[in-house]
């Protein structure tokens, strides 16, 4: 019996013995500190929010919670592109020294954005709209009124602040992280960081 369950043992170590260690070499970064090899490793950034709803009383629902992350991962795509636009129209243009040339050019630049973006703008909602706006500025520091002045001109920028004014929308409207737009901030960080 002694000898049967020595030879049991005997195998159960031999078999966890196996598998005990791997001649997998590991690769990673290191810095010498004092004579010392550590490795060092990058981990992505981590945002930490409280959950919709646990702040305060005054704080959205659920509902509209996940109503505002869908509206806002629609329109954010387009707040970004606005960036970039602005960005190519302002380089381009402070080479043109010809203010007829920079007009002619603006024109055609308007009818190139919309060509490409009014059908999608025009299935937009009106708080998807807003949340554009209010992203717009977010991206380019600008609201879109002020956009509109600098490249069109004042009579154009009154004149479609006239228009938004008659259906309840403000393009004047400024980006408040820390404020009214605290929940559309967290939402941004998120699909920045590939969270939502």
């Amino acid at each position: 019996m002694k000898k049967t369950l020595f030879i049991f043992f005997y195998f159960c170590f031999w078999y966890t013995g196996i598998y005990c260690q791997t001649t997998e070499d590991l690769v990673v970064p290191a810095e010498i500190y004092e004579g010392d090899t550590i490795p060092v490793l990058v981990l992505d950034e981590v945002v930490i929010t409280p959950s919709a709803g646990t702040e305060n009383k005054s704080s959205i629902t659920p509902v509209k919670y996940s109503r505002l992350v869908r509206d806002v991962k629609k329109v954010y795509p387009y707040a970004v592109i606005a960036g970039i636009k602005l960005n190519e129209y302002n380089e381009i243009i402070s080479k043109i020294t010809d203010e007829k040339e920079k007009k002619k050019y603006m024109k055609k630049a308007e009818e190139e954005l919309k060509e490409e973006f009014t059908d999608d703008v025009e299935h937009m909602t009106m708080t998807q709209g807003i949340i554009l706006l209010k992203l717009i500025d977010r991206e380019t520091g600008n609201s879109s009124f002020e956009i509109v002045k600098e490249l069109r001109g004042a009579l154009r920028a009154a004149f479609w602040q006239t228009i938004a004014r008659i259906f309840g929308v403000n393009l004047k409207v400024k980006y408040d992280p820390k404020g009214d737009d605290k929940n559309i901030e967290e939402i941004v960080l998120k699909i920045e960081n590939g969270t939502i």
